[in-house]
């Protein structure tokens, strides 16, 4: 592992602990047996590191969503909904770091999104918009779909994640796998009764 890995790997384990405030360039570089000017070589400034963090654990994220089976549309959003649960609550400071800290790598909804520039997005969007085609979604953006159905997942995790809803963990998984069920079906062209 060369040393930009090993400050990177140091500072995970860093914020893992503390989050980002926790984050000390000079301990950082202690950690990795360097002097703290030395770690500068590698990462510009602390918010570069931050930034390498945000990659790293959207990069996580994105092997995750890869890694669900493909499937018919709605199968298809059930399960990276799940998956993105399941990484919000396995890995809360990989997930903080993707998706809570702000930096100028985070991506953007729906531009990024609609680019290509979010692999987990872009699996949303094309499960969508084979929804939208087959006539299973009414015709609306899958754009809107996707930062509805995005927007909702995250909100309810960061709900979960301050203590807002009552209740443990399973509790938790079975309110966000129905209110994620409802979203989706509220954008179905034929309603169930």
């Amino acid at each position: 592992m060369d040393t930009k890995d090993q400050i990177l790997t140091a500072a995970r384990a860093a914020f893992d602990r503390h989050g980002p405030e926790g984050l000390s360039m000079r301990d950082i570089a202690k950690e990795v047996g360097i002097t703290p000017m030395a770690i500068y070589r590698h990462y510009e400034n602390k918010q570069a590191l931050i930034d390498a963090l945000v990659l790293d654990a959207l990069g996580e994220w994105s092997r995750r969503a890869e890694a669900i089976p493909a499937g018919a549309p709605l199968l298809f959003l059930a399960r990276i909904g799940e998956a993105f649960l399941d990484f919000a609550l396995d890995e809360p400071r990989r997930f903080e770091a993707a998706f809570l800290i702000h930096t100028t790598k985070a991506r953007r909804y729906p531009d990024d999104f609609i680019a290509g520039h979010s692999p987990a997005g872009t699996l949303q969007l094309n499960a969508i918009t084979q929804a939208t085609a087959d006539g299973i979604f009414a015709d609306i953006s899958p754009g809107e779909i996707l930062v509805t159905i995005a927007g909702l997942a995250q909100g309810l995790v960061s709900l979960h994640r301050a203590g807002r809803i009552a209740g443990g963990e399973e509790e938790f998984r079975a309110l966000y796998r129905r209110a994620m069920r409802r979203t989706i079906e509220s954008f179905l062209k034929e309603k169930s009764p």
